[in-house]
């Protein structure tokens, strides 16, 4: 498993002059379109930002000191920008806003490879393609920007376009550090490894793998006859302190601040619930992303309707854990509440 480490780069790698004299346009508003943008107006960057006409972001740009337009002319008049939109919206507004008003030497930019390596996608020749993806979301994006400080992030680059023109990766690069990445550190990759990685962090343990054993672990508790209460504290609150332990000093540093009967408990009986088989079903998820039958079937959900993934979703939210978590954190003032009613629109501005 041994590989030589990636190389960093830091703000000595990155030549902000590329970038000096252009015009930036961030396409959407959301919660990383929103950062960059802001990140980059503060390095003394050109920024504008292009939304679809009658969109709830516009308002919130222009407050913010943007001057916005629609999508189709914000391309026009940038020389870089970046696509920070829902995978899904991408396409559509590619071909009906973006790729019609693309001229030779345009850089375009994104924060995640999907739409890039499945095809979804298919820029022209003459252009740069890179991508920028901040290892946070955007309001930390933001927040450690302000503080002088940076996320690291990922670069890649998927066409050069060639000639006189600024090279995608010296782009990528530059604006990275105009978003405060380089005080961090940024690694390169490609955008399959990006888009392969991303998907199968989220589906197999991030996400998708969490929230399904931390609802396993209630429910066998509950169906035991224990207090739904006592479920929620030792299957799901806990789990930030532990996950927390790992991000700041590893799996052995958690170890290390964990009681003995703890550790032991963990050494012995973990690989009892992550057994040979579950690593085997992750090697299939795998398999279904690099295959692109899992984008195939997520294209084919989205243009259906989303019934699907509406009702996963939805019976989820009926789940007894949600309605002990929602009662107990009233008794948590520390715990930040965040309602979930009416915010996705927020994150998935076109």
């Amino acid at each position: 498993m041994s590989k030589q480490p990636a190389k960093v780069y830091k703000d000595k790698d990155a030549d902000p002059k590329v970038l000096k004299g252009k015009t930036l346009a961030v396409i959407g508003f959301g919660s990383q379109g929103h950062a960059h943008a802001l990140n980059l107006k503060d390095s003394g960057y050109d920024v504008i930002v292009g939304l679809y006409k009658g969109s709830k972001s516009w308002e919130a740009a222009k407050k913010k000191g943007f001057k916005v337009f629609e999508t189709g002319e914000a391309v026009q008049k940038a020389d870089v920008l970046l696509i920070a939109l829902p995978d899904m919206k991408q396409a559509e507004v590619f071909t009906k806003d973006i790729e019609p008003n693309l001229y030779e030497g345009h850089t375009l930019l994104f924060i995640h490879g999907l739409a890039i390596h499945a095809g979804l996608i298919v820029p022209p020749g003459g252009v740069n393609v890179a991508l920028v993806a901040p290892k946070g979301p955007g309001h930390v994006v933001r927040s450690q920007y302000v503080e002088g400080k940076g996320v690291p992030a990922l670069i890649a680059v998927a066409q050069e376009a060639g000639g006189k023109h600024p090279s995608a990766k010296k782009i990528a690069l530059a604006w990275a550090a105009g978003i405060g990445a380089t005080r961090a550190g940024v690694i390169q990759t490609t955008f399959k490894e990006e888009t392969e990685t991303d998907l199968f962090g989220e589906q197999a343990v991030l996400c998708g793998g969490a929230s399904a054993l931390v609802k396993a672990g209630f429910e066998t508790l509950v169906e035991a006859g224990y207090q739904p209460e006592m479920a929620y504290f030792e299957c799901l609150h806990e789990l930030k302190l532990i996950v927390d332990l790992m991000i700041e000093s590893g799996i052995s540093g958690m170890r290390f601040s964990i009681s003995e009967t703890a550790k032991y408990g963990d050494v012995s009986r973990g690989p009892r619930v992550i057994t040979a088989k579950v690593k085997a079903e992750m090697g299939k998820i795998l398999k279904e992303i690099q295959s692109g039958k899992f984008t195939k079937e997520w294209v084919a959900e989205y243009k259906g309707g989303l019934k699907n993934y509406k009702k996963l979703l939805a019976e989820d939210e009926k789940h007894l854990i949600e309605k002990t978590g929602q009662r107990l954190r009233g008794l948590m003032p520390w715990v930040q509440k965040k309602s979930i009613k009416g915010t996705q629109a927020d994150y998935t501005t076109k």
